[in-house]
């Protein structure tokens, strides 16, 4: 498949104004209007440059309200609150964020920008929609004087069959481009490196920054590190780059998968999240105090990570919020199994990292199929409850984590994180009761629609000797 490639003159974020000229002089003739939906994936319309140059593009486009109660394959599951039969499935608003604009380097004359949802007039946000339950977080944190950075980390593997190539094989024997272990090992990831160059130059004329890519822990695998930015920002980056890193193999005849664990032999996917607060007033960062005699850490950071502890199997489901999310915590695997910290210990399920301003706490607990709208949210909302509260954070965990039995675990199952999530109380509280309740459908719907499947395991194992 022959790429396509945008031969604009400016490329990646672009003003308003600037969006218009070039729609203008012909430069751009597709703009893309897009939105998070509840499985982390992009969703939206594509208007064409005469639609933009006739209408006001702010005022947004409207979609239906199914597109934030649908499982993976856009079914329609019964028992949502907010989309139903009875409310008629009417449309919600996806209004664009100008900030967001780019011009897409990969894809002819097109742009985009990320959309936030509003009721059909315009007026209340749609409090599921995920990049509002993040902005909902981050304007708590502003109103206490913080401004919260993250970033994320993503690992994936890669695959020399295209996504119908795949598809067409029933998603079995395929195999992961490379044949040993590329764990930072320079010679195996020069083989995919012609890809993985496209996919890092393309992102940085989109404005977006990989700060680095290497091999991972298994055949095929690979990790990008995204730049450390304010929260928004860096969750939309996020977003971007799966994305787009999806459209850019489709273009090359590559497939890449997210998953956490796309085979029971591999090594999972990691999507882990830096994180840390900055001071509005001074821009010092909060987590870090030269005076403290533990770790440099500062009051707040250790009632911040206090709450995040104590409450991660609460917010289980936007760290791990899929069947195959649990498949990853297995002792041993680099996947963290334990809830606790540690400094520079990869085994635990929060890393202590960074000195003076750098200073912040690596959360390992995230797999790479996590919605990094859901998922920073959850940390920022547990942060902020310890801090509320003054949590105190419990000790260093010292040695191997996956050793230790006097160590909470995470969820095995999304089961069991459905269990935690309905009898939280804080997770009601920190998210509101409409947030809470929608994505504990979700949930069960996903794990119910699990249940009623034969898997091919049950059928080898059963089908004779059963």
């Amino acid at each position: 498949m022959e790429a396509l490639i945008n031969d604009s003159k400016k490329l990646g974020t672009v003003t308003y104004d600037e969006f218009m000229t070039m729609v203008e002089n012909d430069e751009i003739n597709t703009l893309v209007l897009a939105f998070c939906d509840m499985q982390g994936r992009l969703m939206g319309k594509r208007v064409t440059g005469d639609y933009c140059l006739d209408n006001d593009i702010s005022e947004g486009t409207f979609f239906c309200t199914y597109l934030l109660g649908t499982d993976f394959e856009m079914n329609v599951p019964e028992g949502y609150e907010l989309m139903n039969w009875d409310t008629g499935y009417g449309d919600w608003l996806a209004k664009p964020d100008l900030n967001t604009l780019k011009v897409i380097p990969w894809l002819d004359k097109t742009a985009l920008v990320f959309c936030d949802v509003y009721n059909k007039d315009g007026d209340k946000i749609v409090p599921v929609a995920p990049r509002n339950i993040l902005k909902e977080q981050i304007d708590r944190i502003n109103k206490m004087g913080y401004k919260p950075f993250m970033a994320s980390e993503l690992e994936f593997y890669l695959f020399e069959d295209t996504f119908e190539e795949v598809h067409n094989k029933g998603y079995r024997n395929i195999d992961a481009a490379g044949h040993y272990n590329e764990d930072y090992n320079l010679l195996q990831s020069t083989r995919n490196e012609p890809i993985y160059q496209t996919i890092r130059e393309q992102m940085r004329k989109l404005g977006l920054f990989v700060e680095s890519s290497k091999g991972e822990a298994h055949i095929g695998q690979h990790e990008i590190n995204l730049k450390y930015t304010d929260a928004m920002k860096a969750a939309d980056e996020h977003l971007m780059f799966k994305h787009g890193t999806k459209e850019i193999c489709i273009q090359n005849d590559y497939s890449i998968t997210f998953m956490a664990k796309p085979h029971h032999s591999w090594t999972g996917s990691s999507g882990h999240i830096h994180l840390s607060l900055i001071e509005t007033d001074t821009g010092e960062n909060a987590f870090f105090d030269i005076n403290n005699d533990q770790k440099n850490m500062s009051p707040l950071m250790k009632h911040f990570l206090a709450g995040v502890i104590k409450y991660t199997n609460d917010f289980a489901l936007f760290y791990a919020p899929f069947i195959n999310s649990y498949k990853r915590y297995i002792p041993n695997s680099w996947a963290p199994t334990s809830i606790a910290w540690s400094t520079d210990n990869r085994s635990s399920g929060y890393r202590v990292v960074g000195d003076k301003n750098s200073m912040r706490f690596e959360s390992r607990i995230p797999g790479s199929d996590m919605n990094p709208y859901l998922a920073y949210s959850a940390l920022l909302g547990a942060g902020m409850y310890g801090i509320e509260n003054k949590l105190e954070l419990p000790e260093e965990l010292v040695g191997s984590a996956y050793q230790n039995p006097n160590v909470e675990q995470i969820p095995t199952s999304l089961n069991e994180a459905i269990t935690k999530w309905e009898n939280s109380p804080v997770v009601k509280e920190v998210l509101g009761e409409t947030v809470w309740k929608h994505y504990l459908h979700a949930a069960k719907v996903e794990q119910e629609t699990f249940d009623r499947i034969v898997t091919e395991w049950e059928i080898e194992r059963y089908f004779e000797q059963g």
